[in-house]
């Protein structure tokens, strides 16, 4: 029987209907919708009507796809955006009422750990690796190997958030990007112990910001998951990257083939992020995984239905 799995972040609303069998997942159907939920929650600290009605639309669409394919109900999980706002037990409450899903809302160690889970499915990690997943409103990193998560965080160093408080300017001034820049770099120094920053040689990144660079730096002339999905980027690629969408005003930015153009306000920021994380790690490259804290959901929509 097919499950399905909602994934309510500050930046995107994304659906996934799959067959589980154990830790293995065929999937059915993927949606993704950017419906920019954490908009000014940095600033508010509460949900705003605009941005709860673009989800609940783009909600009401997935419903539909979900009984179509036969699946009684749906997981929805909230993260970030949710977690932060005074009035987000109230938005899950309504969802629960109008759509009939099932809702959770995830502390950040808890999303770490279904970002790991996610970024994992399929492989055999013969070494520490690092997962990233740059959010809106958070960015999750874990350290893990064979064995399981052994380090993991959630840092309130999302592309929404950061863009929010930082990047003013259209493009945004130099001295602008280097203030976000060390604001991300104190903060991995301060909250991640030396041991576990030599730990890791090799990262698999998931999320919109580090799919995207990987599709730019292939210059695919519209977004292709087979061909971003394990692809490797390298760190001066992502220095590069970072450097050509930073110096382009929003408008340029929007008209980049592969890249959403509703992704385009907040992807210097998540690129600012992805930089840093590298240098700080002393990473050379990262790899993009299309698997992320969506299929761990599946996984564990799965688990709750049994």
């Amino acid at each position: 029987m097919p499950v399905a799995a909602i994934d309510i972040g500050s930046n995107t609303t994304r659906l996934i209907v799959a067959e589980v069998s154990g830790s293995s997942l065929h999937e059915l159907e993927r949606r993704t919708t950017i419906t920019r939920l954490g908009e000014g929650v940095d600033r508010s600290g509460s949900l705003s009507e605009a941005g709860i009605e673009r989800v609940f639309e783009t909600l009401a669409g997935y419903r539909r796809i979900v009984g179509e394919l036969g699946v009684d109900r749906a997981l929805a999980l909230a993260t970030s955006a949710v977690r932060d706002a005074s009035n987000g037990g109230d938005f899950l409450s309504e969802i629960e009422s109008r759509f009939g899903f099932r809702v959770r809302l995830l502390s950040g160690s808890e999303e770490a750990l279904l970002a790991f889970r996610g970024a994992t499915i399929g492989r055999t990690l013969t070494q520490p690796v690092l997962v990233v997943d740059i959010g809106g409103g958070s960015t999750e990193l874990i350290v893990g190997d064979a064995s399981g998560p052994g380090f993991h965080v959630s840092l309130d160093i999302g592309a929404v958030r950061l863009t929010e408080r930082y990047l003013h300017a259209d493009p945004p001034a130099s001295a602008e990007l280097e203030h976000c820049a060390t604001i991300v770099r104190e903060l991995l120094i301060d909250r991640i112990p030396v041991a576990v920053l030599r730990e890791p040689r090799a990262a698999i990144g998931n999320a919109g910001t580090i799919t995207t660079i990987a599709a730019l730096d292939q210059h695919l002339p519209v977004y292709d998951r087979e061909r971003v999905h394990g692809y490797s980027i390298s760190r001066h690629a992502v220095h590069e990257q970072l450097a050509r969408l930073a110096a382009l005003p929003l408008s340029e930015r929007r008209l980049i083939p592969a890249l959403e153009p509703e992704r385009a306000p907040v992807i210097v920021a998540g690129a600012i992020v992805c930089r840093e994380l590298l240098d700080v790690f002393a990473l050379e490259a990262i790899e993009a995984s299309e698997l992320d804290i969506l299929d761990g959901a599946a996984l564990l929509a799965a688990e709750l239905h049994s």
